[in-house]
């Protein structure tokens, strides 16, 4: 009987152990998952010369992905002076809470540009956690995607976007027909009023004079 007993406290303490194991695994699991409660968000277009940015939001792990668009209007005179476009991804940042529905365990990760920084002081304000990061891999991608759909909606050739020098391939498109396709330019920019703008024009005009 005192081997019996003893074998059946050494399967009890066996089972004990094995169900801690599971439990706590479970917990830890659950825990990571709780842990990386979080949204992404990126820009893309602020360092181009055409078109406004992309703002786009990314909520793993089930990719529920969103964007939206700051118009090239907010880059432009007065509207730039004034900074529009921060008020406009505030916007936007309210539109973001509003689909993802993130509690209050949510941690924003956004990215460090400046057009996201009333992004970051807005979520601050509402309660969220926000931490800035540099934004990489599938988020990027994507907004860098959204972006250039958009160039191509207005008529840029696909074939254009996929120069790595993709400034100076929408400023050549932009030269080829300056008069027309200014009204898609962040004028408000200085290097466009003190240098690129007149570089444009001279350049269509010398081409124009070739032709004839």
């Amino acid at each position: 009987m005192g081997n019996v007993e003893n074998t059946i406290i050494y399967i009890k303490q066996l089972v004990r152990v094995s169900l801690l194991k599971i439990l706590g695994g479970w917990v830890m699991g659950l825990n990571r998952f709780m842990s990386r409660k979080e949204i992404l968000i990126d820009d893309a277009g602020w360092g181009d010369l055409l078109l406004g940015v992309v703002i786009g939001a990314l909520k793993p792990p089930d990719r529920r992905y969103m964007e939206r668009r700051i118009p090239v209007s907010s880059f432009q005179l007065p509207n730039f002076e004034n900074k529009k476009y921060l008020d406009d991804a505030v916007k936007i940042t309210d539109e973001i809470i509003e689909v993802m529905r993130p509690d209050m365990e949510t941690k924003f990760k956004v990215c460090s540009g400046y057009v996201l920084s009333s992004v970051r002081k807005r979520l601050r304000d509402r309660g969220f956690k926000v931490e800035k990061v540099e934004i990489t891999g599938e988020l990027q991608e994507m907004v860098e995607r959204s972006y250039a759909r958009w160039c191509i909606e207005v008529g840029v050739p696909a074939e254009r976007l996929e120069d790595k020098r993709r400034f100076w391939a929408l400023l050549e498109w932009v030269e080829e027909r300056p008069g027309l396709r200014e009204r898609l330019i962040k004028t408000g920019w200085k290097s466009w009023k003190r240098k690129w703008r007149e570089k444009a024009f001279e350049k269509s005009k010398k081409e124009e004079r070739s032709v004839t």
